[in-house]
């Protein structure tokens, strides 16, 4: 008799769906955590602090509101790491606080400490204080996550030096910040810092930066970006660090050196498994654990899910993951995930989009037009000052679907859902020429970009 039906390593967004979704299909269902961790790296280092940040950036720096006010506008002149980090301890404490309720309730039982396998049904769970218990269980789901990758040739010292996840514990913002990779995490933290004042040198190895992205859409985030004042140093790599007394010097494999009172490093990140002792269990691992698409590993009764398995390593698609590996631990149907999943990226401005780019389509050879809608058109984008903003649709020239959203702006992460709920159900622009939005809001982008679209697709029609 097993101790329990599923266990779960780690809180994280993809731990805590497995859970409730296997107590709630009525299984004895526990989660193994760390005292200190509660919802995982998402909740304590991750998505939640870092949004949160950019939330009390914009308000505290007025920066939204200066199309409106001029440029010289700012809530509060001198912004401290205080300052920011009270909305954002007050927001990790309410969410942790849910996450609590939500497992208390659905009656999962919390082991704090860490997890590590025994054998293939039995994990030992170390408090951290000495003390030692072992669980076992028919089913386990792995869902660990990941940590910032450190290259072993710079020294951590989390006071010049630090990782993405040590960012966020500065104590005071920096003047001048070298960010050593432009992807997502990088991007975010880069316009963040710019945002406060201080003056960010962005090196990446690769030639452009997001490169899954719209071109477009990345051009118009570098114009704002270097609008405040962000240096980028494209096909460049930090070779090393070295720590001063007053800052560090980024020392590139070019030869150049860039001096900064910090350095943060984004070079992408590893799997959480070093600790796992996943030989006992049976299991291998390099950067991801390998799975099906049932979320199982090469030991059938063994899941994993969320970071742990790879791309994309989003909280959303890791939750998803979550619930749909319990389901189908527990022997119960669920319809596969959706193919078509959103990417936001919380820069400033925002970006969003949902299926391909016009790059990825014309290397397919598959014809398509392109419709255009400007915040600056819409009453609601004068209204909240943003005048850069743009929402782009690419649309079939044969049956008039919806190929790709694109958003750039305010809001971006919330209007892609407008474009993925047609996608999803298999709509056309057609619709969206149809359908009335309320007025004055940025959805209307959709109508008006929509519009712009078939209009062009007309007059192909018509010379055709």
């Amino acid at each position: 008799m097993y101790d329990f039906d599923v266990l779960v390593i780690g809180s994280g967004p993809g731990g805590q769906k497995a859970a409730i979704a296997a107590a709630k299909l009525e299984r004895r269902a526990a989660i193994i955590e760390r005292k200190d961790m509660i919802g995982g790296v998402c909740l304590n280092t991750g998505t939640i602090p870092s949004k949160t940040l950019r939330e009390a950036v914009l308000y505290l720096t007025g920066l939204d509101q200066r199309e409106m006010y001029g440029q010289a506008y700012r809530v509060k002149d001198e912004i401290t790491i205080a300052d920011l980090a009270a909305r954002t301890n007050h927001v990790v404490g309410r969410e942790m606080d849910v996450v609590r309720s939500q497992l208390t309730r659905n009656r999962v039982r919390m082991l704090t400490g860490t997890g590590y396998f025994i054998d293939p049904h039995t994990v030992e769970v170390d408090d951290g204080a000495g003390r030692l218990r072992t669980a076992t269980a028919e089913k386990i789901v792995i869902a660990t996550g990941t940590r910032p990758a450190r290259p072993k040739s710079v020294e951590f010292d989390e006071r010049t030096v630090m990782d993405s996840d040590g960012i966020i514990q500065l104590e005071q913002v920096p003047r001048s910040l070298v960010v050593a990779g432009a992807g997502i995490i990088g991007i975010e933290y880069a316009s963040m810092f710019a945002a406060l004042g201080t003056k960010v040198t962005v090196v990446e190895r690769r030639e452009r930066m997001l490169e899954f992205c719209d071109v477009e859409v990345v051009e118009a985030l570098k114009y704002h970006l270097r609008d405040l004042s962000v240096t980028f140093r494209f096909s460049e790599t930090v070779a090393s660090v070295e720590a001063r007394p007053e800052g560090a010097i980024a020392i590139l494999e070019s030869g150049k050196k860039i001096p900064a009172d910090t350095v943060m490093y984004s070079a992408g990140r590893q799997g959480a498994s070093d600790r796992l002792n996943l030989d006992a269990a049976g299991l291998t691992a390099d950067e991801r654990i390998k799975v099906d698409e049932f979320f199982r590993t090469a030991v059938p009764h063994i899941y994993a899910v969320g970071d742990i398995i790879g791309f994309p390593a989003l909280a959303a698609t890791s939750a998803e993951q979550g619930r749909q590996a319990a389901h189908h631990a527990c022997g119960e149907p669920v319809h596969a995930m959706q193919e078509l999943q959103p990417i936001g990226i919380y820069s400033i401005p925002e970006i969003s989009y949902i299926g391909q780019t016009e790059e990825e389509l014309t290397k397919e050879n598959v014809p398509f037009e392109v419709g255009i809608a400007r915040y600056r058109e819409l009453a609601r984008g004068q209204i909240i000052g943003d005048s850069y903003g743009v929402l782009k649709l690419l649309v079939s020239l044969n049956h008039h679907r919806l190929l790709g959203v694109h958003v750039f702006g305010t809001g971006a992460t919330e209007l892609v859902h407008i474009g993925q709920a047609v996608m999803g159900c298999g709509g056309t622009v057609d619709y969206l020429v149809d359908a009335v939005f309320n007025y004055p809001t940025l959805a209307e982008a959709y109508k008006v970009a929509a519009l712009d679209a078939m209009n062009k697709i007309r007059q192909i029609d018509r010379l055709s």
